[in-house]
């Protein structure tokens, strides 16, 4: 569950960056990041006034937010209706931060999202945001809340709050420590829940009087939430002086700013324990203690109560570095949706070199960089050779930087690049800090660098009168007021060497200092409104894309089962695709250059990622991806590909794809032809196969007699889908397939004769119905055969057959006719029959293609083994752009039960293993598999295309699955060994729903009836093949079932028609006899079964 917002705000002090985040707000809104249904309303507030406070931020806001809610409802003032059943989010920025320039909020956080549906950068904005829609918020009413930005803020994925018979006003705690809360607020209740009282950095024996049983005590921690009537009465305050002064409409108005918490202004007032006079003169100034009067009228007869989260845990941003340090490099508690890692969307050459301890995030580190334990960098492009000591925050330092950091020891310190601009002119700024220093304390008794001030003027020569005007009183003189930053030099460009000089010896010093005194510096006071927060999110997401093109190099080279398509999802939504595409035709050139099969598969990858960006560049409009890949603009590019020029090839692709950018249609199209481009690649890769098909000579058969070929059926029992390229090749694939009778024979067939006539002569009789006349094709030339790699095309099969088995030379200057002659003295006649329903789901076409080949081999003069056939199979496959797998041709024809395995290599090899089963343990299989044809014809044209995608995509659903497909097949096989036949049930049914995962749609809602109604009679269940339709086998508990399960089929509802079959184990495998000009085998191709 998640709470679904109407208006999520996040309110910002002024200074021009409003814009900034409202592009990041909606930049979260396109990758997904706000929840399956976002916000209508994605607004960034500026605040009127610069200390406004995080109450009056809240009014301003709740009037925003009330503004745009009552014009989206047609009114024309602000009405406090639109309140009633709204949900809203405010979400406070809150003050400047020392380590961030973009403030808490925008503070990059260590982790990576693996299942996010596009990769960006997780900032404590996100992980609140998060926490609030997915776990604090869910189950709330209708109404306003409330969250600071300015902490780390974990809950458990339940926190137990109960809003039965909730009003008026709630407030969110933690537990924690005593000694924590001495620095911090706490809250009193009573023991009904009832907020007494706000206590902030209070007395010992204060906040023990707010502490538990347990010894804790409830924390504020930034979270509040106001019921619908208790926002429209503080909505209403807006107009009343001098909280007018808190909203825009008051700076319109020329009101005078004033400054309100949140919770000592407004929550407070709410607090049993207080009464008004004490409340109200608890105010500063009489603007305050006047808003203060106001707010009692209006919300004092709100209840406030407590939610304390058992197991939540609260983290305030403090301006202490070694606490933010030790933020980032320690895990979140184990109630955190986050998973904090060492290396975050950065890419290091040396990854060896990050101790553990350490946190890097956002970083390109080229070369030789060395961090130690206790060390933080983030947003920064360095060259090694370099060394980062324990204690250090490193922070937005570009590539230009590392010459001046090369020599230079770093240790406890912050070294941070940021972006100033002053009016018209944009320039870097960096600043160095000790990890100890203290920025607000008197200089006297404070720190700099870590040592005291009197000791550093001493190491560099810096004079108090450089840092500080005289006038300034003592007290007022600290880290904050020092002007030690350069800015900018009349003569000179300034660079990170400017402000490292100041850790150096009193030798090296002295020879900087001069420039130091020339150069105008400026305080990080006076740098802070400076800031230009714009270019800082640009130049973070800009390194973000750089080491993004990095990962995409890694991944690809690196084999790694890592999905690529939230990256591009991210580029497209940042407006980076073109860089992506850039750097993937780079890695398609480098890796077919170096042009080996394997290198091949990579390759294909990477045009696989190519059209998923550009699939992601339509944004859900032009179409579905899967269609036709054919269209003339693109053949030359895919001629050169097929020619095996893939350089040339790669360049043509990259060339058209430019003519095909300006809509989404036209996005689509160039997607879809891309992946045939891949296909190439793959059929390439699955056509390396070829070289373990060995063919030898045998006895030519006399001219007239037929070659007849006759094969079982197959159920895939386990492991399906990993034997399909380039899964197959890429993953390694295992198969578990038992070759089957159906209704006692064996129902795919063909065979083949010589005739005198030099032609060839095709006839299928597959999937005909009774009485129909056979589908008969003549070739006398070449052209005629020049369609047979397009599997819808008449007689493509037994044309591609005739081209892999080599009987044809094609293409060939040759003629056909002259081929057939000089080689065999005249033609062919071929004819193939499958007593099968189209879509069967039993392997019907892959073992036709092996009985088409073996007849043919045969019938030319020429035997292969079966494992030949197997690959032979693979590579007529590829060449009929069909792209299946080897399972049903090892299932057809090889006997009995056994188990196939490829290995994650190329070349792609094959290799079978026959399972031995206990004694009887087959005629058992045989009395207890029963085939129901679901009356469901398969509809998969473009199932094979969706697995295909989604695998090179690398979907973690994808991946994962490829795993247990491969775990259950070997599974499979021991509980066949064993002769078990719940186990092997186990495995059926985990099998179907690993199809299911692997396809998702493939199963009809008849075949869901279907198996419901069989479930407690058999041990497992699974639609053979992909699914979708076609056959359901069962392992029934009981043996010889057919009937009684015939009888409960009858009686459920919307099935339609189905049938039931018995099969059986064919130990026996394929057979291949020459037979006389009229075969009378007693199994004539006409007859069908009864489905």
């Amino acid at each position: 569950m998640a709470a679904e917002w109407s208006v999520l705000l996040l309110t910002c002090q002024p200074g021009g960056c409003v814009s900034a985040f409202q592009q990041e707000l909606e930049a979260r809104r396109l990758r997904g990041g706000l929840g399956p249904r976002p916000p209508p309303l994605l607004l960034a507030v500026e605040d009127p006034w610069a200390r406004l406070g995080s109450g009056g931020a809240t009014l301003n806001a709740l009037l925003v937010a009330a503004e745009h809610l009552s014009a989206r409802a047609g009114c024309t003032v602000v009405s406090s209706d639109v309140l009633r059943e709204a949900r809203i989010l405010i979400l406070h920025m809150g003050r400047d931060f020392s380590f961030d320039d973009c403030g808490r909020a925008f503070t990059c956080l260590p982790v990576e999202e693996p299942g996010a549906p596009a990769e960006a950068l997780v900032c404590n904005l996100d992980s609140l945001l998060a926490t609030m829609t997915h776990r604090l918020c869910v189950g709330s009413p209708p109404g306003v809340w409330v969250c600071s930005t300015d902490m780390l803020l974990t809950v458990p994925s339940a926190p137990g709050i109960d809003w039965d018979g909730f009003q008026g006003v709630r407030v969110i705690a933690v537990p924690g420590s005593q000694a924590y809360a001495r620095n911090h607020g706490v809250y009193l209740a009573d023991e009904q829940g009832l907020v007494r009282n706000i206590i902030y950095k209070g007395t010992e024996a204060q906040i023990q009087q707010c502490a538990g049983p347990d010894g804790t005590v409830p924390l504020v921690c930034g979270v509040v939430f106001f019921s619908s009537d208790a926002a429209e009465q503080l909505l209403a305050t807006h107009v009343i002086p001098p909280l007018d002064a808190c909203t825009y409409m008051g700076l319109d108005s020329g009101a005078p700013p004033i400054q309100l918490s949140l919770f000592f202004d407004i929550v407070l007032c709410m607090a049993g324990g207080m009464t008004e006079e004490e409340f109200v003169k608890g105010g500063g100034d009489a603007s305050v203690r006047s808003a203060r009067s106001v707010l009692w009228t209006a919300l004092r007869a709100f209840p406030l109560s407590l939610a304390c989260i058992p197991g939540a845990s609260y983290d305030y941003m403090t301006t202490s570095a070694s606490d933010h340090i030790r933020s980032l490099t320690l895990l979140p508690g184990s109630a955190s949706h986050l998973h904090f890692c060492k290396t975050a969307h950065s890419h290091v050459d040396q990854p060896c070199l990050l101790e553990d301890g350490s946190s890097v995030t956002n970083c390109l580190l080229e070369g030789a960089v060395r961090l130690a334990a206790g060390s933080v960098m983030q947003h920064c492009h360095l060259h090694g050779p370099l060394e980062i000591g324990p204690g250090c925050l490193l922070s937005g330092l570009s590539a230009s930087s590392s010459p001046a950091l090369q020599g230079c020891p770093l240790r406890d310190v912050v070294l941070q690049g940021h972006h100033i601009r002053l009016r018209d002119l944009s320039c870097r700024v960096f600043t160095l800090t000790g990890r100890l220093d203290d920025w607000q304390r008197p200089a006297e008794e404070a720190t700099y660098l870590n040592m005291p001030w009197a000791e550093f003027f001493h190491r560099t020569g810096i004079r108090e009168g450089d840092l500080w005007d005289a006038e300034m009183p003592r007290r007022s003189r600290c880290l904050l007021s020092a002007r030690l930053f350069p800015v900018l030099h009349a003569c000179e460009a300034l660079g990170l060497e400017d402000v490292l000089w100041l850790l150096a010896p009193v030798a090296v010093a002295g020879e900087r200092l001069a420039r130091w005194r020339a150069a105008w510096r400026m305080s990080w006071e006076e740098l802070l409104p400076c800031l230009d927060k714009a270019a800082e999110l640009g130049a973070r997401r800009a390194l973000f894309f750089l080491q993004g093109q990095r990962k995409v190099r890694r991944v690809l080279l690196g084999r790694q089962d890592c999905s690529l398509l939230p990256l591009a999802r991210s580029a497209v939504h940042e407006g980076y695709h073109e860089a992506v595409l850039g750097t993937l035709d780079e890695a398609s050139f480098y890796f077919l250059v170096a042009s080996t099969a394997g290198n091949a598969g990579i390759a294909a990858r990477a045009l696989a990622c190519i059209a998923e960006v550009l699939g992601c560049m339509a944004r859900g409009e032009g179409g579905l991806r899967s269609g036709p890949a054919a269209n003339r603009e693109w053949a030359l590019a895919f001629g050169r590909l097929e020619s095996g020029d893939i350089a040339g090839g790669v360049r043509e692709l990259a060339a058209e794809r430019q003519k095909w950018m300006s809509r989404p249609a036209l996005l689509v199209r160039a997607a879809r032809h891309y992946e045939g481009a891949e296909q190439i690649l793959v059929r390439q890769a699955v056509m390396s196969s070829c070289q373990f098909v060995t063919v030898a000579q045998a006895e030519l058969p006399p001219l007239g007699r037929w070659v007849q070929v006759a094969c079982p059926a197959r159920l895939d029992l386990s492991g399906g889908w990993s034997d399909t390229p380039p899964i197959t090749y890429e993953h390694g694939g295992a198969v578990v397939d038992v070759a089957v009778l159906v209704d006692g024979c064996r129902p795919i067939g063909a065979r083949v004769r010589r005739i005198s006539e030099p032609e060839l002569r095709l006839v299928s009789l597959c999937g005909m119905p009774q009485g129909e006349a056979p589908v008969e094709l003549v070739c006398r030339e070449l052209e005629h055969l020049r369609d047979y790699c397009q599997p819808h095309a008449p007689g493509a099969l037994l044309k591609a057959a005739f081209i892999c088995t080599q009987v044809v030379q094609f293409p060939s200057q040759k003629p056909l006719r002259a081929q057939l002659m000089e080689s065999f003295g005249g033609g062919f006649e071929v004819h193939t029959w499958s007593k099968l329903p189209h879509g069967s789901g039993l392997g019907t076409s892959s073992i036709l293609a092996g009985a088409v080949m073996a007849s043919l081999y045969r019938a030319a003069g020429k035997a292969a083994s079966t494992e030949s056939l197997i690959h032979a199979v693979l590579h007529l496959e590829q060449r009929l752009t069909t792209g299946g797998g080897w399972q049903d041709q090892v299932g057809g024809l090889v006997p009995g039960i056994k188990i196939g395995r490829s290995k994650a290599q190329l070349p792609l090899r094959v290799e079978v293993e026959k399972i031995p089963v206990p004694s009887g343990f087959t005629q058992t299989l045989n009395d207890h598999l029963l085939l129901v044809y679901t009356g469901k014809t398969r509809l998969a044209r473009n199932l094979l295309q969706d697995v295909v995608r989604n695998w090179y995509a690398r979907l973690p659903s994808a991946v994962q699955n490829a795993d247990a497909l491969v775990s259950n097949a070997e599974e499979c096989a021991q509980a066949l060994r064993q002769g078990n036949l719940p186990l092997i049930g186990k495995c059926l049914d985990r099998y179907w729903q690993q199809k299911k995962c692997m396809a998702p749609g493939c199963e009809p809602l008849a075949v869901g009836r279907m198996m419901d109604a069989l479930r407690p009679y058999v041990y497992g269940q699974c639609l053979a093949g992909a699914g979708g339709g076609g056959f359901l086998y069962v392992l029934t508990k009981a043996p010889r079932q057919k009937e009684a399960l015939h009888q409960i089929l009858a009686k459920t509802q919307g099935l339609g028609n189905f049938s039931i079959h018995s099969i059986e184990v064919d130990t026996g495998g394929f057979s291949v006899e020459v037979v006389g000009c009229d075969p009378k085998d007693g199994a004539h191709p006409r007859e069908d079964v009864a489905v």
